[in-house]
Order: structure tokens, then C-alpha cells, then sequence
């Protein structure tokens, strides 16, 4: 076999190996009940803040430790426990996808996405 034969197959292996690896890490959206009979799996969370619920964050004992109540799409209530501060303006949020895993009843999220009300009205254009 020739040197570039040998470089081509290199690269082959090393491109299908990357490919794996980035299948493997990918998360998927679900629900709490699905998350939580997988719990050592990362999910993808979508649902809205649960406002009857109180919200903990004390930046004095652990300023990454947040804890709050999310109902998911299909209306199920979880606590969460965010390990990030609190997001700027939290208590706006329209819809919030959570990126973690379910350890116990619990859903640990290491990310949080928003979605905030929109400073547009509903996209209408006001013409004076």
C-alpha cells in the first residue's frame, strides 16, 4: 500500500469515529415521565414555570444551587434544581426548555433556555 492509501484510511476511521462520539453525546426532548424512567439519560425538557410554587435561591450558601417547580407539556408538575444562578428576569419567561437528567424525583438541569414575551405585539405592525 502506498503512504496515502494508508493517511486516506486514517482519516476514514478518525472521521467515522468523531460521527459516533457526536451521535452518542446528542440529546433528545421529552417529558418528565420519560426522563424519569431513564434517569441517567439527558433530556431536553420544554414546559413553564410553575408560579404557585415557591422559588429557592440563596446566593450566600451555594450562588449555583437554584430551585424551582416546572410543569411540562403534557402538565406535569417536577421540582428542578437548576446548577446555574438564577437567570436574569425568570419569573418572565413565556417557556423554558431544561437540559439535564432525572436523579430521583428531581430534575437536575446544567442548562436552561427561555423564551421571554416579545417587546413586538404579537408581530403586528402599528402604522401611524
Amino acid at each position: 500500500m502506498k503512504k496515502l492509501h494508508i493517511v486516506a484510511i486514517i482519516v476514514i476511521a478518525v472521521s467515522i469515529g468523531v460521527i459516533f462520539v457526536s451521535l452518542k453525546n446528542t440529546t433528545t426532548y421529552a417529558d418528565f415521565t420519560e426522563a424519569l424512567s431513564n434517569p441517567g439519560k439527558e433530556y431536553h425538557v420544554v414546559g413553564k414555570l410553575d408560579k404557585s410554587q415557591p422559588q429557592i435561591y440563596d446566593p450566600k450558601v451555594n450562588p449555583d444551587e437554584f430551585f424551582f417547580s416546572m410543569a411540562d407539556n403534557k402538565g406535569i408538575i417536577k421540582q428542578v434544581v437548576l446548577h446555574k444562578s438564577k437567570p436574569q428576569d425568570f419569573e418572565k419567561s413565556e417557556q423554558i426548555v431544561l437540559i439535564g437528567k432525572m436523579e430521583g424525583n428531581e430534575f437536575h438541569a446544567n442548562d436552561i433556555l427561555m423564551k421571554c414575551p416579545s417587546k413586538y405585539n404579537d408581530g403586528k405592525s402599528q402604522v401611524n
